[in-house]
């Protein structure tokens, strides 16, 4: 945890000071200069709902990223400086496909809990609701905690190779968040999202093409009074079968912040971000028993970044069906790809 009561080297505080102070370098962010939704989380295949049943998907997640030049963020009401972030985090996710249709789509809901440790760390702490001075040296934060839940609802239809479904994500606070600590899993803000999915799936062929757009609105933190603005994120995927079981392909993400930032709480202004990505993935399936598992390893480096981390983003996803409705009660098509 991050220790802010001991004693501060006066001399490093002066010079520290100096340099941050006198041409500060602000973060043009989200509070915590991150997003609730997880860029990069909807990967190939994103537009494919699977038949009625019940899935398990897991997904374990890492991030490391920085923001130097004296560049500052806020995050549990405290602002800091020259700050980096190593995340190590898991989201386990079931998901209900029920057999309810609307409009001729498979209406499903998931639920997603989030749990993992944010090693944070940063050259200063410019202030703090623990601290009423500035503390100097690289000061380390780094807490196992669980996330905000994420409550989704879904709506999937087929027509051929064309797939495309509509979400609706709600994000709700964990109460594991904690004032005053860089190391937060949670961000403790209310959010909707709402995304749309598209993929193109051609099963003889091999070759998959998928985009994803969407837009979050934020509510205020309660605990620190800080509103984060409107954002927008778009993830695209191109993947080619190389055979039943494996693919390879390219993936990527865009975000911007359409609204500035606001609430008592803002220290650094009504700022925005924006970030892209691109990387690659490879996907295989193999089976335990008569279980199909589905395997993914997507791995994005971030670019033209403003006022935001720039760091690379891994995932290590595995999914795979509980129970799936007997064929003659399906009445939607089975993302099944055929031998090439």
């Amino acid at each position: 945890m991050l220790d802010l009561s001991r004693p501060t080297r006066v001399l490093a505080v002066a010079v520290l000071a100096a340099t941050c102070l006198s041409s500060p370098r602000k973060v043009e962010a989200a509070e915590g200069a991150q997003g609730v939704y997880l860029l990069g989380n909807r990967g190939p295949l994103a537009g494919v709902t699977p038949p009625p049943g019940f899935y398990f998907e897991n997904e374990t997640y890492f991030y490391q990223g920085n923001l130097g030049g004296n560049r500052s963020f806020q995050s549990g009401g405290v602002v800091a400086a020259n700050v980096k972030l190593d995340v190590s985090a898991n989201f386990a996710t079931p998901v209900w496909v029920t057999p309810a249709e609307i409009f001729g789509g498979n209406l499903g809901f998931s639920v997603t809990i989030p749990f993992g440790t944010p090693n944070v760390s940063a050259g200063a702490v410019l202030s703090s609701p623990r601290i009423d001075r500035l503390v100097s040296g690289r000061e380390r934060d780094a807490i196992f905690n669980v996330g905000d839940i994420y409550l989704a609802s879904f709506v999937g239809w087929h027509s051929g190779n064309v797939h495309w479904s509509t979400t609706v994500l709600g994000v709700v606070p964990s109460g594991s968040y904690e004032n005053g600590q860089l190391s937060n899993i949670s961000l403790n803000r209310p959010a909707l999202d709402l995304s749309a999915a598209l993929t193109y799936l051609d099963p003889v062929l091999g070759y998959e093409l998928s985009v994803v757009p969407g837009i979050t609105f934020n509510w205020i933190n309660p605990a620190t009074q800080y509103r984060t603005g409107t954002e927008f994120h778009l993830e695209w995927s191109a993947s080619k079968y190389l055979s039943q079981q494996l693919s390879v392909g390219i993936v990527g993400y865009f975000y911007d912040q359409v609204t500035g930032d606001s609430g008592r709480g803002d220290r650094i202004g009504p700022f925005k971000g924006r970030v892209t990505a691109l990387g690659g993935q490879i996907g295989y399936t193999f089976k335990v028993g008569e279980i199909p598992v589905s395997t993914n390893v997507r791995v994005l480096r971030e670019f033209d970044v403003t006022n935001r981390f720039e760091g690379t983003a891994t995932y290590l996803a595995i999914s795979a069906p509980l129970w799936v409705a007997p064929p003659k009660a399906v009445a939607a098509v089975a993302p099944v790809i055929a031998k090439f």
